[in-house]
């Protein structure tokens, strides 16, 4: 991989050890991924954050860097809620382990304010083209696909190493050949709310890390379109989907070819060929969905969870409406960012009115305070492929009302 007069340098140690190895880190992906070059980016998010996914070793690499990052640099979510963690009961060994975790990021000087929906916050400004170097999966296959932005499937420390150099190497899905569709996903019927996050739950890990065109016959919303990511991106690799409405389209699929109609453009995620290569197609019932469902139908949830990934403004709305005047018979914890948190206060107190608890900075993923419950039910395909292997708990997936109708009754 070619390196400028400027890399060079600083792969040879002359500005520091933590800038070194953060430069040892990119070029030896580059290598394995056949990149001919760094690229500069102006953004980064670092995922690892949580004292649970991460534990001693990772704590301390972290404070072994001593690099500040170079660009604007987001986290991830922690283990808890840095106010309310007591309520959350987590253990204080743990609570104190996580503050070391988030204070040596701090140091590094990334934003302490963890979420998995940096985009969602004020100061994050992602611009269509634009080079990033993401890690969370969900937030990754959200930037390519609604934001229209490029990032590979990075890991916290690959995408930390990005922020303290501010380059990515360039292969992958910052290169538009590779970010052509080839699988068309056909929809016959209306689909809404949680049903995004059970098709990417159903259709993740049979399309891996391919990427697939949606044909809907309504246009979704942005949160359905990230139930949807964030479900394609847990259950398989994908990190990139572009999506069309049945009605503003005319398909081809002789020769196993999709033509673009005039002036009629694909989602953000483009790369705008006139000629998209299709293999294959895959048609998606409702009644499949509906078997997801169903398929743990028989368990009784003690508690219910939203927000994985974190809820927007507009999903805290519903949310209240659904509780407005209502009182909570189960858990209810619904996860979010501090931003959105102290934004809309007057949401969030009319939501815990009913019972529920609103928490920051955290995730029920990456949390350990689910040990005390035995099944959770949640309306996100992310939650329910993750809470078994990775909480130990069982899970159940219900849309929005159905989750709140088992909190209430």
């Amino acid at each position: 991989m070619h390196l400028t007069r400027e890399e060079e340098g600083i792969y040879n140690g002359e500005l520091g050890w933590g800038k070194k190895k953060a430069m040892e880190i990119l070029v030896t992906i580059g290598e394995i991924f056949g990149a001919e070059k760094l690229i500069e980016i102006k953004n980064a998010h670092v995922s690892g954050v949580s004292y649970k996914t991460i534990g001693d070793a990772g704590l301390e690499f972290i404070e072994n860097l001593s690099s500040r990052v170079s660009i604007e640099t987001t986290l991830n979510p922690i283990g808890l809620d840095r106010e309310r963690w007591r309520e959350m009961k987590i253990d204080p060994l743990f609570a104190e382990k996580q503050f070391q975790v988030l204070s040596a990021y701090k140091k590094l000087g990334i934003k302490d304010v963890c979420t998995c929906t940096p985009y969602y916050l004020e100061d994050v400004k992602i611009k269509e083209g634009e080079n990033l170097a993401w890690a969370e999966s969900s937030a990754i296959i959200y930037a390519n696909s609604v934001l229209g932005a490029k990032t590979n499937r990075e890991s916290g420390i690959s995408a930390l190493a990005s922020a303290i150099i501010g380059k990515t190497p360039e292969y992958g899905y910052h290169l538009e050949e590779n970010r052509i569709p080839e699988i068309l996903i056909d929809l016959p019927e209306e689909i809404e709310d949680s049903d995004y996050g059970v098709l990417g739950y159903i259709l993740g890990e049979e399309i891996k890390d391919k990427v697939p065109s949606f044909r809907f016959l309504k246009s979704p919303s942005k949160e359905e379109l990230k139930y949807l990511g964030a479900g394609l991106a847990s259950s398989g690799s994908v990190a990139l989907f572009h999506f069309h409405v049945a009605s503003n389209r005319r398909f081809e699929t002789r020769k196993s070819k999709i033509r673009r109609r005039e002036n009629v453009p694909f989602s953000h995620a483009s790369s705008g060929a006139e000629e998209l290569k299709i293999e294959e197609k895959i048609e998606i019932t409702k009644k499949e969905i509906e078997g997801v469902y169903k398929e743990r139908e028989y368990l009784t949830p003690d508690m219910v969870v939203f927000g994985c990934p974190h809820c927007s403004v507009g999903e805290l709305k519903k949310i209240y409406r659904l509780l407005k005047g209502k009182r909570t018979k189960k858990d209810i914890w619904i996860c979010t960012s501090r931003y959105v948190h102290e934004k809309y206060k007057e949401i969030v107190e009319g939501i815990e009115k009913s019972g529920a608890k609103v928490l920051c900075d955290t995730c029920p993923v990456v949390s350990p305070s689910l040990k005390n419950h035995d099944c959770v039910m949640v309306n996100s395909g992310k939650a329910y492929n993750y809470l078994p292997s990775m909480n130990n708990v069982h899970a159940k997936i219900g849309r929005t009302e159905e989750c709140i109708r088992e909190a209430i009754s």
